[in-house]
């Protein structure tokens, strides 16, 4: 029988820490027990008698960080009803045996010759502001127009940039009568070629259809050290900081380490990683900026209200420039830098008319997957529906990129499995390949997980699992990538192509929460804001906590090292369009109805939305299916 003290080394060993009274209260016997059912939970932090009993009778599927995240938060409260309200929904989360699912959609046939509507949206930066459009009202009643301005969603006032004006200007809200017809018929040039050298990332195929994959990440098994996380920060900040010094405003920048050992008062600019914030009793922000030098203190009056505003959306883990006064081993901030895209950045076009759509989280599985809605949208793409223009647009449609979540999963969220039509996952698989086998065979599909999808959820996501979701590998039209990836697409002999930035946005609901400017700009509803939050810091997760990291890479996987022409997410369940500096921001929609657990948390998803991009002229349409 082995000792407490031996236990308790190979638990801590496993990154699992005892409850003291759960120890005190537990015999060896008992301990071992712990030893051997705590196997199998690879993410329990602290092992308390709760815990204990999930993993002993193991009849749950557990997310642990959350339940530690609802611990911290009694601790914090000192009120256990919140904590022991998910206790007692995760108790009814059971595990099912795999059964793949015979279940299949309605055939892909013309609906009979009845009304039905679906709308084609275009907007400038968010799919709920809605314009009219001449050039598509030929045959239209106009008393089927509908009309939102954009004050009703949100009050204030954007500027718009002269892709979002264009945008404007060739939008359109219509409502379309569908009539039935009898019948119906890569590496990219890397900007910078010694910084595409410097990816982690493997080049997958050269295709005829004109789709390359410019890097997508893979990682064998192996054991993780604090070296591997101190490798990932390094590469990150002398990557920015490489960035940041061609700014000429930061031409001067001083080592940390350097400037501490001044003891005169001057202008001075640095760049550093964000270590800590907080305010002082004055209502002033002290930020901890540090490089691989040493630490200094900032401090950001509240009196300097533009840049006091910029201070409040900075973030832990991000690196910034900033110039300002030193003075007795203090930074009193005058102005901060990001990395950003330039100013200059060239917005590419085509030189062919073909068209990109852009789907995101289907959650095919989920009793709640809108059927009928994606129904419509296979008989749009297989030009079964609409009229001559929109049929013309559908046939002239190459690329089909759909951002993750494909299956809605299992046990994802505490009391999924009450809203789960198909109940395992290879199941669920099967059946979203029996869907996309309906999209012609000429459109390339592009696939990344998400958060529900079979692979593990730190990011970078690898490939979907084969063993799980082997349906997906027998599609002959079928790229997969992982999650963040670029690919490229319209290449020609021209025309270097359109690089579109992958990423299902895991990460998006810390910066919704902790970004002031994010939250009170319209939350999950602007999901343009976040990506440009993101493109501005040229990383996908700057915080180092708002999404799981998989630290074996030399270089960190997040950044954004090559600026896409297009970037392209989903996840929130909310459609949006934008440009930022010539870069087209789109966050796909979902093809599932409001779910109890969205509804706890006060998600108003915006499902059936299909964006779609013209490559020649980057005209973007969002096309509503609901």
């Amino acid at each position: 029988m082995e000792t407490k003290e031996e236990i308790i080394k190979k638990l801590f060993e496993k990154g699992i820490l005892l409850n003291k009274e759960l120890l005190d209260n537990s015999s060896e016997a008992t301990l071992t027990e712990m030893l051997d059912n705590a196997a199998s939970e690879n993410d329990i932090l602290v092992l308390n008698d709760d815990y204990l009993s999930f993993s002993s009778e193991q009849k749950t599927l557990v997310d642990w960080h959350e339940i530690d995240r609802y611990r911290v938060e009694v601790e914090k409260e000192r009120n256990e009803k919140l904590y022991q309200t998910e206790l007692q929904s995760l108790r009814e989360i059971k595990l099912k045996t795999p059964a793949i699912s015979t279940s299949s959609t309605a055939p892909l046939t013309p609906t009979p010759p009845t009304e039905e509507y679906f709308n084609i949206t275009s907007d400038a930066t968010d799919a709920n502001y809605n314009y009219s459009d001449s050039t598509l009202l030929s045959g239209i009643e106009k008393s089927k127009m509908i009309h939102t301005p954009p004050e009703t969603r949100f009050p204030e006032v954007h500027t718009f940039s002269s892709l979002e004006t264009e945008l404007q200007d060739g939008a359109a809200s219509v409502s379309l009568n569908i009539k039935n017809e009898d019948s119906y018929s890569i590496i990219s040039d890397s900007k910078d070629e010694a910084e595409a050298a410097e990816l982690s990332a493997h080049l997958l195929i050269h295709s005829e259809h004109k789709l390359d994959v410019v890097y997508t990440f893979s990682i064998e098994p192996q054991k993780f050290s604090p070296a591997h996380f101190t490798s990932i920060f390094i590469s990150r900040y002398n990557f920015l900081e490489k960035i940041l010094r061609q700014r000429s405003e930061l031409q001067g920048t001083i080592a940390i380490g350097r400037l501490l050992k001044k003891k005169e008062k001057e202008k001075v600019s640095i760049i550093g990683l964000v270590e800590n914030i907080s305010l002082t009793k004055n209502g002033n922000l002290i930020v901890t900026l540090e490089d691989l030098t040493g630490k200094i203190s900032v401090i950001i009056s509240k009196n300097r209200a533009d840049i006091f505003a910029m201070a409040k959306d900075l973030v832990f883990d991000e690196v910034v420039g900033l110039s300002g006064t030193f003075q007795d081993k203090i930074i009193f901030a005058e102005e901060f830098f990001w990395p950003d895209v330039p100013e200059t950045n060239e917005m590419k076009k085509g030189d062919l008319e073909e068209y990109a759509i852009f789907l995101s989280d289907v959650h095919v599985g989920s009793s709640l997957f809108l059927k009928e809605e994606f129904n419509k949208f296979l008989q749009w793409i297989n030009c079964l529906v609409g009229n001559e223009q929109q049929r013309e647009i559908a046939s002239k449609v190459k690329y089909v990129i759909i951002s993750g979540d494909l299956v809605d999963g299992v046990g994802i969220y505490p009391g999924q499995e009450k809203e789960l039509e198909i109940k395992d996952i290879v199941g669920q698989y099967a059946e979203f390949a029996n869907l996309i086998k309906k999209i012609p065979s000429d459109k390339q599909i592009v696939l990344c997980a998400g958060n529900h999808d079979v692979t593990h959820i730190a990011e970078p996501q690898t490939l979907f699992y084969k063993e799980f979701a082997p349906a997906l590998y027998e599609l002959p039209n079928v790229t997969m990538v992982s999650n963040p990836a670029m690919i490229n697409i319209g290449k020609s002999k021209t025309f270097s192509g359109l690089d579109v930035l992958m990423y299902h946005g895991f990460s998006f609901d810390y910066y919704v929460a902790n970004v002031e400017s994010i939250r009170n700009g319209g939350g999950y509803h602007r999901a343009d804001l976040i990506m440009k939050f993101l493109l501005k810091r040229r990383h996908l997760a700057p915080s180092f906590k708002s999404t799981p990291y998989v630290p074996g890479y030399k270089d960190d996987p997040l950044l954004i090292r090559k600026i896409p022409d297009i970037m392209v997410s989903g996840h929130i369940h909310y459609c949006s369009v934008a440009n930022y500096k010539g870069v087209t921001l789109i966050c796909g929609s979902c093809w599932q109805a409001k779910t109890t657990f969205q509804e706890k948390l006060g998600h108003d998803p915006e499902p059936a939305r299909v964006p779609l991009v013209n490559l020649k002229t980057r005209q973007v349409k969002i096309l509503n299916f609901n």
